[in-house]
């Protein structure tokens, strides 16, 4: 029982704008057959539905002719009009006018843009519809004229008159009800940007190539060439000689205790100890190998120093 007024609202505006057409196309004078034939296109709004008071609709016509024949300007319409239907005023305005000519392959193609203005309301959604116009063209002695078609659409009202139930509303002239997802995108973005900081962090930490500034230290290059030594003697010789080409490099000159880099750099101090270690370990190794206090795997152990120190040239604590 609910669905009877819909069906029978349905019928009326179908029966209205079937009204709108025959009457338009009753009080305009049909195009005669002898004429000389003019192509026209036209360009409508892109939606027929929504259109409120004061709204401004643009459509653009295209006509073509022969080149024999040309457009007369005052038959345009003129801005100011409104339009009229069986002598009422239809609401509807013309806006603006524009016209451009060219001519193309024994053609005259005249591009006319032409802008209405809603004048009228109503508290229900009303069809309606941008009246036909007619344009006069003039040549070979000869006066005609050709009808730009009418486009009918429909005028909403400014407010909604009582309480509307969403989910038996969908018209299929309504748009989809979109949500914003702004928050949310902002919301990725920062969450985008914080992983590409700590990737980065990691890149700077655990990187072992000089990809950006102070990654390419003389301790960066030492503890690659550390990571590549064997465990045996002749590998030890060769990971203490880049350990202590790296404190040259760095200090400026040869340095021979942990006091001498410390007091030219500072930053080494966290790893005093270490570095006396070092010492001991590249005696024991080159000089005497009865010196003590040496780490009991001394691979693996420069391995960890030579990344310490790089990370106190990195800056690192």
């Amino acid at each position: 029982m609910r669905t009877l007024p819909r069906f029978h609202l349905l019928l009326l505006l179908i029966a209205t704008t079937l009204a709108s057409s025959l009457a338009w196309a009753k009080d305009t004078p049909a195009q005669s057959s002898d004429d000389p034939p003019v192509a026209i296109s036209a360009i409508n709004p892109a939606r027929d539905v929504g259109y409120h008071v004061g709204d401004i609709l643009t459509r653009t016509i295209t006509l073509k002719v022969s080149d024999q024949y040309k457009l007369l300007p005052t038959s345009l319409p003129i801005p100011g009009n409104q339009k009229r239907r069986q002598n009422k005023e239809q609401g509807i305005e013309i806006y603006a006018s524009k016209l451009s000519e060219s001519h193309n392959n024994g053609q005259n193609i005249y591009t006319l843009e032409l802008s209405y203005q809603v004048f009228t309301s109503s508290i229900v959604a009303k069809p309606t519809a941008l009246p036909p116009e007619f344009v006069k063209f003039s040549g070979n002695g000869k006066l005609f004229q050709a009808r730009i078609p009418s486009w009918n659409f429909r005028i909403s009202p400014l407010a909604v008159y009582g309480s509307v139930n969403i989910s038996k509303d969908m018209s299929p002239f309504r748009g989809p009800l979109l949500i914003s997802d702004s928050k949310h995108q902002q919301a990725l973005i920062a969450a985008i940007t914080v992983l590409g900081m700590s990737l980065l962090g990691l890149l700077y930490i655990l990187g072992n190539h000089a990809w950006l500034p102070k990654m390419g230290g003389p301790f960066a290059k030492a503890y690659r060439k550390v990571r590549k030594t064997g465990a045996d003697t002749p590998g030890l010789e060769n990971a203490i000689n880049h350990l202590h080409q790296a404190f040259k490099h760095s200090c400026g000159q040869s340095v021979f205790s942990a006091e001498e880099i410390i007091q030219i750099k500072p930053a080494f101090a966290p790893l005093a100890d270490d570095i006396s270690r070092f010492f001991l370990l590249s005696r024991a190794i080159f000089f005497d190998s009865s010196e003590q206090n040496i780490p009991a795997d001394p691979h693996t152990w420069l391995r960890q120093f030579s990344r310490r120190c790089r990370d106190i040239e990195r800056g690192m604590k």
